[in-house]
């Protein structure tokens, strides 16, 4: 199976054509998905939501229209000497209209209900209130 996933692979490059292979983890053994990930350009995952999780609702902001989500474990480099560095790696899958499905980066609600950042009464990186040479 790996030889015929690497010949594939060998052939979709030298043409213009793409390739897509789905499988469950769950069917296979761990060694063997480590060598299918080893040998893919862009793996992706994806994992549905439970109904009614209530913890997750409470940190995720627009949880009632999710379906899943899309985590990018790795992205395509070939002929790049620069590696891909994204914004986000997961995403929010979210059903529009019963006919589209659209991704959304994940955004996480404010833990303690805050939206600014924290604002702190001194602004030094010792922990001491009297000025020495060492605070910066």
């Amino acid at each position: 199976m790996v030889s015929f996933l690497r010949s594939l692979k060998a052939m979709v490059r030298s043409s213009n054509a793409v390739a897509i292979i789905t499988f469950p983890y769950t069917v296979l053994s761990d060694s063997f998905c480590k060598r299918w990930q080893h040998l893919a350009d862009t793996l992706l995952s994806i994992k549905a939501i439970p109904d009614e999780d209530k913890d997750l609702a409470k940190l995720l902001t627009g949880y009632q229209d999710m379906v899943g989500f899309l985590h990018v474990h790795k992205v395509a480099q070939t002929n790049s000497q620069v590696p891909v560095i994204l914004e986000a790696s997961t995403f929010s899958l979210k059903l529009r209209k019963r006919r589209s499905l659209v991704l959304e980066r994940l955004n996480q609600a404010p833990v303690d209900g805050s939206s600014g950042p924290s604002s702190g009464g001194s602004g030094s990186c010792s922990s001491s209130t009297q000025g020495s040479q060492l605070d910066f």
